[in-house]
């Protein structure tokens, strides 16, 4: 299949007023998508967005190529990632647009679909998308231009789908949680969750200006909800990102608990519970502790590809359900049709209030294994393990590894790098095998480019 131009394994991202995310562009992509989801009946479309200033822009450019396809159109407003995707299953939508960069600054945006269904979008719908863009923008008659209208009560109906995901024996009375927002597409909603399940809620991050999202806050800053959660005496934390599909947490002790010890407790939960379809899929980047405790539990494990498009595939395949990254990005398909940090969040609550533990004590079924990794400069995406030198150097350090560690050697997909990752028991061990397989690499590809 042709390469896209535009897609990448996450959408179409980049810096706003660059090509190709621009409002010119994104008037032809609602257009061109109009055209993709509008062939067979007359389309309905779904967008939400994050609370970046750029996305209003983004936002109506859409609207306006798309209706000018003949599509109808309904605008959620701010509103999470896996929001937009339940809303889109829960108003039989053609699909559904989210306009977000995900952690990424306020200058930095994106464009995200789901299909009817909430997941994303086939190659081939993808490719159907980029060759309308590739033709003249002709817009219907008038008589059958798309109507826009606004769901009103969209973060009301996504915050009663969040509680359902939640034991409705189980409350959340007596507990104080604190809740960081990054400044995102959750922070209407996220606390309000919390806050109606029983909890007294401690918010951080929920004064979005347009231009803070991620800012020193949310789940690539968890040390601010460290700090709150010791200030304030909470119980545990909860920390998301700015469109609302990862979650980071953090005990009652101000110990962050990353998203590979999160799915151990998801999946230990449900495997106790008898609930646990099949077993768990991590990623290349999966902490080796993970597959260690899941082994002691006779639980299969198989890692992916890094990102949530191959996490997913796996999954689908295997007939599996739960499935995640260390970064926080967690897939319950049981409950919902991608990754969501708040009931993700709601899933380790559960398995906290259920066993009578606090976060502290219940993450402790993980030892997590030291990593470090050493980026050696390369040609993107140049296959070094290839490479006899370095083959010879990994099998050396796997040898001296043994089945308490892992090696791995990954290629940047955009950057001029391969990472080079080494995990074990012993922490001097690790650094002194990283280190010396770096060398190694790094020599290897010097002459291979000599």
């Amino acid at each position: 299949m042709a390469v896209k131009q535009y897609f990448g394994t996450d959408g179409i991202r980049g810096k706003v007023g660059e090509e190709p995310i621009t409002a010119e562009f994104m008037l032809r992509l609602g257009w061109a998508a109009g055209k993709v989801f509008s062939v067979k009946e007359r389309g309905l479309i779904l967008i939400g967005k994050d609370t970046r200033i750029s996305g209003y822009m983004f936002e109506s450019a859409l609207e306006a190529g798309l209706a000018s396809a003949g599509v109808d159109v309904l605008l959620l407003g701010p509103m999470p990632t896996p929001a937009i995707a339940y809303l889109t299953r829960t108003f039989n939508a053609n699909a559904g647009i989210v306009i977000s960069a995900s952690h990424n600054p306020y200058f930095d945006n994106g464009i995200k679909f789901f299909s009817g269904r909430g997941q994303k979008l086939d190659d081939e719908v993808e490719h159907a998308i980029e060759r309308e863009l590739g033709k003249e923008m002709a817009m219907v008659e008038s008589r059958s231009i798309g109507r826009v209208s606004r769901i009103d009560d969209a973060a009301g109906r996504y915050i009663e789908f969040c509680k359902s995901c939640f034991p409705s024996g189980l409350n959340l009375r007596g507990k104080k949680v604190v809740v960081d927002c990054a400044n995102g597409a959750t922070y209407h909603i996220a606390p309000s969750v919390f806050r109606e399940l029983g909890a007294e809620v401690v918010q951080v991050g929920v004064s979005p200006d347009g231009f803070n999202i991620n800012e020193e806050v949310g789940s690539t800053k968890p040390d601010v909800l460290s700090r709150k959660v010791l200030e304030v005496s909470a119980d545990f934390g909860v920390a998301l990102d700015g469109d609302g599909d990862r979650v980071i947490m953090v005990d009652n002790k101000g110990e962050i608990v990353d998203g590979d010890e999160l799915l151990l407790i998801i999946a230990a939960h449900r495997h106790g519970n008898e609930t646990l379809e099949g077993g768990v899929v991590g990623t290349l980047m999966s902490n080796f502790g993970l597959e260690k405790a899941l082994e002691r539990m006779a639980v299969p494990f198989i890692r992916a590809a890094v990102g949530d498009r191959y996490v997913l595939a796996e999954l689908a395949q295997r007939n599996w359900n739960i499935g995640g990254e260390s970064s926080g990005h967690i897939l319950c398909l049981d409950l919902t049709s991608t990754g969501d940090g708040i009931i993700s969040a709601l899933q380790v609550v559960a398995a906290m209030a259920e066993s009578g533990s606090s976060l502290n004590e219940i993450k402790k079924r993980m030892e997590k294994y030291p990593q470090v990794m050493i980026n050696v400069k390369c040609k993107l995406g140049a296959d070094v393990e290839l490479l006899k030198p370095v083959a010879k150097a990994v099998a050396a350090t796997e040898a001296r590894l043994g089945n308490t560690g892992r090696v791995l050697l990954r290629p940047s997909g955009t950057e001029p790098v391969v990472r080079v990752m080494v995990e074990g028991e012993d922490e001097s061990l690790v650094k002194e095998l990283a280190e010396n397989l770096a060398a190694v690499v790094e020599k290897a590809v010097g002459d291979d480019a000599a």
